[in-house]
């Protein structure tokens, strides 16, 4: 074991991680990171507002954003609930304003945008629980909030993506909100296998398995639960019949050290007739949307056509 997997470690080193996420943000004035992303596809404008959602581990503040007022012609739109990256430990909601620009806009839904607990702090199983109250919560508030909470899409990049597979899980298992669509952007689903003992398709990608020591040990200290269906969907311990959970787009990168988990879910997904589509980006390493605006373009028009058909309902 190195010495990063051991979780005290690990935590430290998250919190480190977290503490100069937050000293960056306040040296620059909350213009940082924040003004690079708003800046990007100026075309689709930032019309927002702030809400806090109530769940039994935290409440989760969120970012609402809405869609032209055109697109609504006299109903209310679908909504869709994203969930940021960040290894569940570093809170990187404003990295997805860009997506949930381009989708409020070209998909014409409310897109929330959710501030939802990190580790160390909140450790498993607390942010998957907490991402799906939130996900109800916004089915069963759509009348007092200005959005239909029957045409529900989920979706989340990195760790979002497998907070966004989690929530669709329990919905299966519990019995609703019903789910149009889960949007699984280069997900992390098998935190049971190591890091070490996965392949890339270059030598050096993006994720390094000095980093899931940090972010897998910090945000699932217990190595026993990584094989939990909520954190390793994509191990093969988890054989669970899958029939009748939401229909999932799932997008992988052909360089990222998470593309054959996300190969093997998208083959799980589609026996179990819900894969609605599985499209690899050629030429990409995870998190490639957050510098390459050409592919990050045809990605999230991709996504933006999968919410707008799954919207329709």
């Amino acid at each position: 074991m190195s010495l990063l997997a051991r979780p005290a470690v690990a935590a430290l080193t998250a919190k480190a991680m977290q503490r100069v996420t937050e000293l960056v943000d306040r040296r620059s004035g909350g213009r940082g990171s924040a003004a690079a992303s708003h800046a990007r596809f100026p075309e689709f404008p930032r019309r927002v507002r702030e809400l806090t959602i109530p769940t039994s581990v935290a409440p989760a503040r969120a970012t609402v954003y809405l869609p032209p007022a055109d697109e609504a012609e006299g109903s209310a739109p679908p909504v869709h609930v994203n969930f940021h990256g960040g290894g569940y430990v570093v809170a990187l909601t404003e990295l997805d304003d860009p997506l949930c620009r381009f989708l409020a806009a070209e998909a014409g839904v409310v897109v929330i945008n959710v501030d939802y607990v990190v580790a160390p702090q909140h450790p498993f199983p607390a942010p998957p629980r907490q991402a799906y109250e939130i996900v109800r919560w916004v089915a069963e508030h759509g009348g007092e909030q200005g959005w239909d909470g029957g045409r529900l899409t989920v979706g989340g990049q990195s760790a979002g993506g497998g907070l966004a597979a989690a929530v669709a899980r329990q919905a299966l298992e519990e019995g609703g909100p019903s789910i149009a669509l889960q949007v699984l952007h280069y997900p992390p689903l098998d935190l049971a296998t190591h890091a070490k003992d996965k392949r890339a398709a270059i030598d050096k990608p993006a994720l390094r398995p000095w980093m899931a020591d940090v972010f897998d040990t910090s945000y699932v200290p217990d190595e026993r639960l990584r094989t939990d269906r909520l954190v390793s969907p994509a191990h093969p311990s988890d054989t669970a019949d899958l029939t009748g959970i939401a229909p999932a787009l799932v997008v992988t990168a052909e360089y990222d050290l998470l593309r054959s988990e996300g190969e093997r879910y998208a083959g799980r997904l589609r026996k179990a007739g819900s894969l609605a589509a599985h499209h690899d980006v050629a030429g990409a390493d995870h998190g490639y949307d957050g510098s390459d605006d050409v592919k990050a373009r045809e990605t999230y028009a991709l996504i933006a056509r999968h919410v707008r058909e799954a919207g329709r309902g």
